[in-house]
């Protein structure tokens, strides 16, 4: 009977220890926002969600555009599509001023340099040749 009990205690504590241990996983199919704040007037912010098969959709300051993204381990490559020419055709008071197609550009160009990604927290940290941070959608 007591050796019963020894083993049930190991095996959750070999499990519990495995839990701690055990590799993040990426957040697909989940909206992650990105943490900045919004480019007034405008509230809009960028985000990102990913679905396990690779597809993304990537909502920039002004314009949206798919991509790909491959997950491997701690790495990450990005593929944004191009931007399209045309501004979107429901666009909000403020949404696509010259300095927020700019910062597409800026961030699509960033997103395409990106080669590891990690949690911290509830956060999802996207690293290259600078870091940025996003978070899941709470709403």
């Amino acid at each position: 009977m007591v050796f019963r009990y020894i083993v049930a205690i190991a095996a959750l504590a070999a499990f519990g220890a495995g839990q701690l241990h055990a590799e993040p996983q990426f957040p697909f199919d989940q909206v992650l926002n990105m943490d900045v704040r919004p480019m007034a007037p405008s509230k809009r912010k960028p985000s990102l969600t990913v679905a396990p098969n690779g597809s993304a959709v990537i909502d920039l300051w002004c314009k949206s555009i798919e991509g790909r993204v491959e997950v491997s381990g701690d790495t990450i490559s990005i593929a944004p599509a191009e931007l399209p020419a045309e501004p979107p055709a429901a666009i909000s008071y403020g949404q696509c001023t010259p300095e927020r197609m700019q910062a597409d550009e800026m961030l699509r160009g960033a997103l395409s340099q990106v080669s590891a990604w990690r949690r911290q927290g509830s956060a999802l940290l996207l690293t290259g040749p600078s870091t940025m941070k996003f978070f899941p959608s709470t709403n």
